[in-house]
């Protein structure tokens, strides 16, 4: 399931993965899942049609992540696998970052980021005019209800509903939207 909030120029997409076997680090061998929260950048395309037409809308590139991730071998409240991309370039994630703080509290370290969207941009290397004002306020303002929808995400990924095992596991390495 996905689930994105916007604001001006960004957003944050909340989404259920499984990860088949990422195998990123000796150590972290294994089936993963979990939920994945991206800020990214948003884009607006042109309508076609009317002034009543649907506005096409883009979830474009990322600018911070955060995977709340558990080994399914290790099971629910693990958080063994809980890491964060400071630095993004592009497309791609730098490798992931470990963090104390967000071991002790993965949802309290995501609420501290996202409480600082001009940190986030910055570690992206993306020019500051990327965001606004309004985007670092109402991101700030959203903080609460974006941390609920993880936290009922995660509870449906515990319980079996999402981040599922794929049937075969020739059908991808990686299972979600993010």
């Amino acid at each position: 399931m996905l689930h994105v909030f916007g604001f001006d120029k960004v957003g944050v997409a909340v989404s259920d993965l499984y990860f088949v076997d990422p195998d990123p680090a000796p150590g972290q061998e294994g089936a993963e899942r979990g939920v994945r929260l991206e800020v990214r950048l948003l884009a607006r395309r042109p309508a076609d049609g009317s002034i009543y037409a649907s506005q096409p809308i883009l979830i474009d590139r990322p600018i911070w992540r955060a995977d709340l991730l558990e080994s399914v071998a290790g099971g629910p409240g693990t958080w063994d696998r809980t890491h964060h991309h400071p630095k993004i370039r592009g497309w791609e994630p730098n490798t992931r970052r470990f963090d104390d703080a967000m071991s002790a509290d993965p949802l309290g370290f995501v609420a501290e980021q996202l409480g600082n969207l001009p940190r986030l941009v910055a570690g992206a290397n993306l020019d500051p005019d990327a965001i606004t004002e309004r985007d670092t306020a109402e991101l700030r303002a959203a903080v609460p209800q974006i941390l609920a929808t993880t936290r009922a995400l995660l509870a449906d990924v515990r319980s079996g509903r999402f981040a599922e095992a794929p049937s075969d596991e020739r059908a991808g390495a990686r299972i979600g939207w993010l």
